[in-house]
C-alpha cells in the first residue's frame, strides 16, 4: 500500500508517503516547522498556528508527492490526525484530507495523535538499534507536551490507560520551566542543552537545589508535574540571582530533567513489575530526550532483561506524518472489508475532536 499520512495537530504542518506491507518503509517526510513564528510567544498561539497550516498544507503535500515519486493517482489511502490537538489546526489537516478524499476518491481514515506516537516505534525497524520484533503485550510511556501516560497493549490498535497525568504532561512542564528561566520555546531542547552543560564540581554549582519528585512513592501509576514547575518557580522568585548566572541555571535544569525521569522511570518500572511486558517503548516527542533514553535503557536491561526495548528513531519522536501513515496501516489492516468498502466516502462524516480519546 501507498499511505499519504497528513499532521496539523500543533505547530508543525507535515506531510509523508510510505509503503506498508511486511514493513513499512518511508519513501517521504516533509515536515515544515513554525518554533520560530511561536518562540516569540513563549508557546504555541492556535489561530496563528492555523493560519500557517493553512499556508503550508498544499506545498507540503505536493512536495512530500514529489519525493516520494509518486502521483496522487497511486495513492491507495490517506490517514490524517483528527485529534487531539488544538481545533483550528487539526481542523486545517482533517478538511484537507477530507477535500483529498472525496476529489481523489481515496478511503480516509482518521488517527488518533497518541495512536500515531505508538506507532512510531514500527517505522524502519531495519534501520534502527533494536531492529527485533515487537512483541504483545507492550507496556508504552507515552510523554509529549499535551500527553503523560503508560499504555498497556495485548494486540495492535488495543489500549488500556494505567497511568496518566493529573495535571501538566511532562513536556508542557519542560516548556512552562523553559519559560520561567527565558530559555525560550520548544522548552525540552533548551532545557536538555542546558542541563548537559552541568558540572557538580565547579563551584558554584555544587550547592543545587533539590527538586520534590512528585507521586513518586504513590502505589498507584498517575503523574503530576504542576507541583514540580511551580517549585522551580519559587526556587528562582527567593533566589533572582540564579537568571543572572548561566551555571545556576544549568545547575537548575540538570536537577528539574532528573526529577522528571526519575518519576518517568519509576512509574514505568512499577507498572512493568504488574503487567509483566515482553516489550516497553517509549513514544512522544519527550522520548526523543536523550537522558530519558539512555536511563530508560539501563533501567530496563538491569531489571527487566526479558523485556525488549524499543523507541523511535529520533526523528519519528517529536510531530510528524509517517507515523499518521503508519497507525492508519495498521488500521486498514484491522478493518472489515465492508469498512474497507466504504471508506472513500468517510470524508463525509470524519470529525474533528480536539479531545479524541485514545480507544
Amino acid at each position: 500500500m501507498l499511505i499519504l499520512g497528513l499532521e496539523t495537530s500543533c505547530d508543525e504542518t507535515a506531510a509523508a508517503v510510505i509503503e506498508a506491507n511486511q514493513k513499512i518503509i518511508v519513501l517521504s517526510s516533509v515536515v515544515s516547522s513554525q518554533i520560530a513564528l511561536h518562540s516569540k510567544w513563549g508557546g504555541v498561539v492556535p489561530n496563528l498556528a492555523a493560519r500557517e497550516h493553512l499556508k503550508n498544507i498544499l506545498p507540503v503535500i505536493e512536495t512530500s508527492l514529489q519525493e516520494a515519486r509518486i502521483t496522487a493517482k497511486k495513492i491507495d489511502l490517506i490517514a490524517v490526525t483528527n485529534g487531539p490537538g488544538l481545533i483550528p489546526a487539526l481542523l486545517i489537516g482533517t478538511n484537507t484530507a477530507k477535500t483529498l478524499s472525496c476529489v481523489w476518491g481515496k478511503p480516509l481514515i482518521g488517527i488518533h495523535h497518541i495512536e500515531g506516537h505508538i506507532y512510531a516505534n514500527f517505522i524502519d525497524r531495519a534501520k534502527s538499534q533494536n531492529n527485533k520484533k515487537i512483541k504483545f503485550p507492550i507496556l508504552c510511556l507515552v510523554v509529549s507536551g499535551g500527553h503523560t501516560q503508560l499504555v498497556l497493549m495485548k494486540d495492535h490498535l488495543r489500549y488500556e490507560i494505567v497511568g496518566q497525568t493529573l495535571d501538566d504532561a511532562a513536556g508542557e512542564a519542560f516548556d512552562k520551566v523553559a519559560r520561567i528561566l527565558g530559555l525560550g520555546y520548544p522548552g525540552g531542547p533548551a532545557i536538555a542543552a542546558e542541563a548537559k552543560k552541568y558540572r557538580p564540581d565547579h563551584a558554584r554549582q555544587k550547592q543545587k537545589t533539590t527538586l520534590p519528585r512528585p507521586m513518586l512513592k504513590s502505589k498507584n501509576f498517575d503523574f503530576s508535574f504542576s507541583g514540580l514547575k511551580t517549585a522551580v518557580l519559587y526556587t528562582v522568585k527567593k533566589n533572582p540571582q540564579i537568571l543572572k548566572d548561566n551555571g545556576l541555571i544549568s545547575a537548575l535544569c540538570h536537577e528539574f530533567q532528573q526529577a522528571v525521569i526519575d518519576v518517568l522511570i519509576a512509574k514505568t518500572r512499577r507498572a512493568a513489575q504488574k503487567y509483566n511486558p515482553r516489550t516497553i517503548m517509549l513514544a512522544g516527542g519527550v522520548s526523543a530526550n536523550e537522558e530519558l533514553r539512555i536511563q530508560m535503557s539501563q533501567t530496563i536491561k538491569k531489571e527487566f532483561p526479558r523485556a525488549e526495548y524499543h523507541l523511535p528513531l529520533a526523528g519519528y519522536s517529536i510531530d510528524n506524518a509517517v507515523m499518521i501513515a503508519a497507525a492508519g496501516f495498521f488500521r486498514w489492516q484491522k478493518m472489515t472489508s465492508a469498512e474497507k468498502k466504504a471508506a472513500p466516502n468517510n470524508w463525509k462524516k470524519l470529525t474533528t475532536d480536539a479531545n479524541l480519546k485514545l480507544k
